[in-house]
């Protein structure tokens, strides 16, 4: 099967998007299709074995649309091509339209509403002679605006033709009755000019709606421009994140430094940052050092010191030094370019809770053509006036345009995923962000999760005279030739004393107890209780110490010189800062919280015992952790597992949701639902809160939407509104759903508590 993105234009409402998804979802080689009508966009899945992304294409155009398959990479390099941004052309389209038909729809107003207002005008236009003239020159000046806004007619009785009328057949129908009648009245004004019946003139010269299709054309087109207006607000963040690439490199080729585009950036090439740019590819820094900014990525506002051999990102900041780095990632592999698509992504895929929308819509303009028309017939039953049956009808349809219904979800899911990445904190699909709502069960991997995933030297306890500085010296001299992990804690924290430390000589490890070394030519030993207890080293109180420091979870490590204890050094896996603090708002939030890990039950239970977790699953295999995650949705449990992202890979595509931490590889994006940027676990509490903002919202946008569309049908059928009033009506609630939305844009991340 073969994905692609489809740029399409033409849609105007929620019926639009049933239309096109009904018309290409039927085709032999379809898997599945999603139109997104905030982002103009459609993504199809097909095999492309039995259907062509061109037939696709040919389809939609049928449906009386447009699509183009959205251009990713250039011919000849990775890199995103500057494709074309529909949103903001749809704008600029939406207020050149509005401004012209304004500009058109004055006279016309003037000639038909002036003498209202006693603004001056020719006092013959008002005389029955002239009555005829009037009624044209109200025509003629329609005219323009028609014209400008001939689109609502070709698209709503092209697809009314198809059997699958949308917002635009409803403006067209209102729109087309309205000047049906007044070119009928026209007709009238002329038949009685010529019987000499001057009263018929005059009757039908008062019945004239030319205005009223002008001002429901225009009203249409402004609500459609406020509304283009703030969609762009909504994809404002993919846009900033596309920003943030710079424009150029500077690379060295042939031992010279050469400017060139980015996207023509090779791998393996030497790339050059100079303080103050941003890195145009990722790759390995090969020379120099530097602190980086990589917030505009991971959301992490202090700088990161870079050295030999580490990694960087593209779209980070060089503060200070500069340094050459091997390009690794170029063009749309760049960590910033997968950010990009995962936004794009979610941003155009749907939520469960719009299919709901969606079968509304794609029975609800027919219901409504229905209920005008009734409306009409029935209040010429009573007794009222063609003219008046006619305005009812008008109304309902104008009023009743589904906009508001299809905007609800996809713009609160732009603007809530975009506000995600924002925090470095990226959503895959929309179903990801509904369902990270549904969870009830949070299961933490504890190494690299809850932990920071190294040892670190915890506690020293020395026996007398002996200091804390000679027992490190010693302890890490012994350890330097080792390469057990226990070693690199202890290393570490003598390299951040900047101790000098001593040569070691007949260096031998003994296996299941630790290790000896000469130093100075005298014998030490480092090890565990069993290595001491064969020296015959007597232990006193230490050894009591060795098993309460164990409960805790922590490793001892016995220093010893020849036979004599110089003390202990205790060694765990330490919690990560802000760990305690994400399980406590998890807990707040309604959450069971459990840990998940494969070290044994004691190590687990000093862990939980220190970030208050409710309970924990120890001694587990990584093969066997996705069959803990079923064993717990078996007992009726929504659960969401956030780990690493490469050992728990199976546990993270098994859960309902899964959210890798400390992100940025293959397999992370793979199998997750959804990609933190940072090694934190308050972002996954950001994830979840912001889920559930966003669900909020859409609720609350398809609540308007709704009640917006069961009170104002019943008011135009029962004769309370009139088309022009209608028209403003409809196009205001469009507008404000997607300024509701737009309230997400203020959604705070999940920061430390300071207490």
């Amino acid at each position: 099967m073969k994905t692609e993105r489809y740029d399409v234009t033409g849609m105007t409402c929620s019926a639009c998007v049933a239309h096109i998804e009904k018309s290409v979802g039927k085709l032999d080689g379809i898997e599945s299709v999603h139109v997104n009508l905030l982002t103009n966009s459609m993504v199809v899945s097909y095999n492309e074995l039995v259907i062509s992304n061109t037939f696709i294409e040919k389809t939609v155009e049928s449906a009386g649309y447009e699509a183009h398959l959205h251009l990713v990479k250039q011919p000849e390099a990775k890199a995103p091509a500057p494709g074309t941004d529909y949103v903001l052309d749809e704008q600029r389209e939406k207020k050149k339209q509005f401004w012209y038909s304004f500009f058109f729809m004055l006279p016309l107003l003037y000639i038909s509403m002036g003498h209202m207002l006693d603004l001056p005008f020719p006092e013959k236009f008002h005389t029955p002679e002239y009555s005829f003239l009037f009624a044209f020159l109200q025509f003629w000046t329609l005219l323009p605006v028609l014209y400008l806004n001939k689109k609502y007619f070709i698209t709503g009785y092209k697809t009314l033709s198809k059997g699958t009328p949308n917002m635009d057949s409803l403006i067209a129908l209102g729109a087309s009755a309205a000047i049906a009648y007044s070119l009928f009245a026209m007709y009238k004004i002329l038949a009685g000019l010529k019987a000499g019946d001057f009263g018929l003139a005059l009757q039908y010269r008062d019945d004239l709606y030319f205005e009223s299709a002008g001002t429901i054309l225009t009203l249409i087109t402004l609500g459609k421009f406020l509304e283009a207006k703030s969609k762009s607000r909504t994809s404002n963040a993919i846009k900033q994140l596309m920003d943030l690439a710079p424009k150029t490199a500077l690379v060295i080729r042939n031992k010279v430094e050469v400017e060139i585009p980015v996207e023509e950036v090779m791998r393996d090439e030497l790339v050059v940052v100079r303080p103050g740019q941003r890195i145009p590819v990722d790759g390995v820094v090969a020379s120099g050092s530097s602190s980086v900014d990589e917030s505009a990525l991971t959301g992490e506002s202090m700088p990161v010191f870079k050295q030999k051999g580490d990694l960087v990102y593209a779209a980070s900041i060089n503060k200070l030094g500069a340094f050459t780095l091997h390009a690794t990632q170029v063009g749309d592999d760049t960590t910033l370019s997968q950010i990009i698509h995962l936004v794009e992504e979610a941003s155009s895929s749907k939520a469960p809770i719009s299919r709901l929308a969606d079968k509304i819509s794609s029975i609800f303009v027919p219901v409504v053509i229905g209920i005008a028309i009734l409306s009409a017939i029935t209040w010429l039953f009573l007794g009222e006036s063609i003219e008046f049956a006619l305005s009812i009808g008008i109304s309902v349809l104008v009023i009743s345009c589904p906009c508001a219904l299809g905007l609800a979800t996809p713009v609160a899911i732009m603007v809530g995923t975009g506000k995600g990445a924002e925090h470095g904190v990226l959503v895959k699909s929309a179903e990801s962000l509904e369902m990270a709502r549904k969870i009830d069960t949070i299961v933490i991997d504890k190494t690299g999760t809850l932990t920071e995933g190294k040892p670190h030297v915890t506690d020293m306890f020395v026996a007398e005279p002996v200091s804390e500085d000679e027992l490190l010296r010693v302890a890490a001299s012994l350890e330097k030739p080792s390469e057990h992990p226990l070693a690199e804690a202890i290393l570490s924290k003598a390299e951040k004393s900047s101790m000098a430390l001593y040569p070691a000589e007949d260096f031998q490890s003994i296996p299941g107890q630790g290790i000896k070394a000469r130093l100075g030519g005298v014998q030490y030993f480092a090890g565990n209780l069993r290595l001491m207890s064969g020296l015959n080293v007597k232990l006193y109180d230490f050894e009591m110490l060795s098993d309460t420091l164990a409960g805790e979870g922590k490793t001892p490590l016995f220093i010893a010189r020849e036979t004599e204890l110089l003390g202990i050094i205790a060694v765990a896996d330490v919690p990560k800062a802000n760990s305690a603090e994400a399980i406590r708002l998890f807990k707040g939030m309604g959450l069971d919280v459990l840990m998940l890990t494969g070290d044994h039950l004691k190590t687990a239970e000093a862990i939980q015992a220190q970030l208050g977790i409710s309970s924990v699953i120890a001694d587990v295999l990584p093969q066997d952790k996705d069959k803990e995650i079923v064993r717990l949705q078996a007992e009726g449990k929504t659960v969401a597992m956030i780990g690493d992202g490469i050992n728990d890979a199976p546990a993270l595509t098994r859960a309902n949701l899964g959210i890798a931490i400390g992100a940025g590889t293959d397999i992370a994006i793979e199998s997750a639902d959804v990609v933190l940027m940072r090694s934190d676990l308050l972002d996954a509490v950001t994830a979840i809160r912001l889920s559930r903002a966003t669900l909020q919202n859409i609720k609350q946008n398809l609540f308007w939407a709704f009640i917006y569309n069961i009170i104002a049908i019943p008011l135009a059928a029962g004769g309370m509104l009139n088309p022009m009033v209608a028209a403003a009506a409809m196009s205001l609630s469009s507008v404000t759903v997607v300024l509701n939305a737009l309230r997400l844009a203020g959604f705070k991340a999940t920061t430390p508590n300071p207490q």
